[in-house]
């Protein structure tokens, strides 16, 4: 069985892969909805690993930082349901709600547990990616407010998350760097997630590391791969991308420019 296609309708979708499909950074600029059909859905933050299987519901809140991988097994495809729930929705319905628990940002995945409410959700929804026009948006509408609902009697944090709003506030620059110099992110994006415009983060590096963002994520990144592939023997085209490069030749040539060889060599070091 398969869905047709891995279609989108309005703010809800269907993931349909058949390969291992590993997304380079996650950093949604809406609150989401995950729901895995089949396969294994894998995400990793800076110092942490999770693993969900079929039946497992994820609500994973904006601006969280992050990688995604979709893993098929025992030969079928990775499938899942996905709702991005936009900001002003929901704050329509969390407006008539007489308690707003939001309390800042929330970091981390929020994992729900099985519930009837809401495999009979989803369960619903798969129709709608049989047709071939696009959901009317009142009907999509009627359908995220029905989400809300259903995960509101599910879980009393799920309006914690989902009624945060607030922008990244300033944090810990050094910290926040040597946890995630890994990923692959513009210097603005960087910034906005330290909670600084550019101008005052490149100030702010400069202070604390003594160098530019750029050099300084660079060597940070080529230590990294050195490391796996000369001492846990991890081959050049594995690691690239997990160490915030773009593509396997500028990693090969910023790797030789650094180190006086190649990543091929550096297999061969003792």
């Amino acid at each position: 069985m398969e869905y047709p296609g891995a279609n989108v309708k309005g703010r809800i979708f269907v993931s349909c892969k058949k390969e291992k499909h590993y997304s380079r950074e996650l950093i949604l600029d809406q609150h989401a909805l995950v729901y895995v059909v089949e396969g294994m859905l894998e995400l990793s933050y800076a110092d942490q690993v999770h693993r969900f299987g079929p039946g497992t519901t994820l609500l994973i809140p904006r601006n969280q930082l992050g990688r995604m991988v979709k893993l098929p097994e025992n030969g079928e495809p990775f499938r899942s349901i996905s709702i991005l729930f936009p900001e002003q929705l929901l704050r329509k319905f969390y407006a008539s709600r007489r308690e707003n628990l939001a309390q800042g940002k929330w970091t981390g995945h929020l994992a729900l547990k099985q519930h009837p409410l809401l495999q009979s959700l989803f369960t619903s929804l798969i129709p709608y990616f049989e047709m071939r026009e696009e959901l009317p948006p009142e009907l999509a509408e009627i359908k995220i407010a029905e989400c809300l609902t259903v995960l509101d009697a599910c879980n009393p944090e799920v309006q914690r998350l989902l009624s945060s709003f607030s922008e990244p506030g300033k944090v810990d620059l050094a910290g926040f760097m040597e946890q995630n110099f890994l990923y692959n992110l513009s210097l603005e994006k960087f910034g906005y997630l330290t909670g600084r415009s550019l101008t005052t983060f490149k100030k702010d590096f400069q202070k604390v590391f003594k160098t530019t963002p750029g050099r300084w994520l660079t060597q940070r990144r080529l230590e990294f791969a050195h490391y796996q592939i000369a001492v846990n023997k991890r081959k050049p085209t594995e690691i690239f991308v997990d160490a915030g490069f773009e593509n396997l030749s500028h990693f090969s040539f910023a790797f030789k420019k650094h180190f006086g060889y190649s990543p091929a060599d550096a297999t061969n070091l003792p």
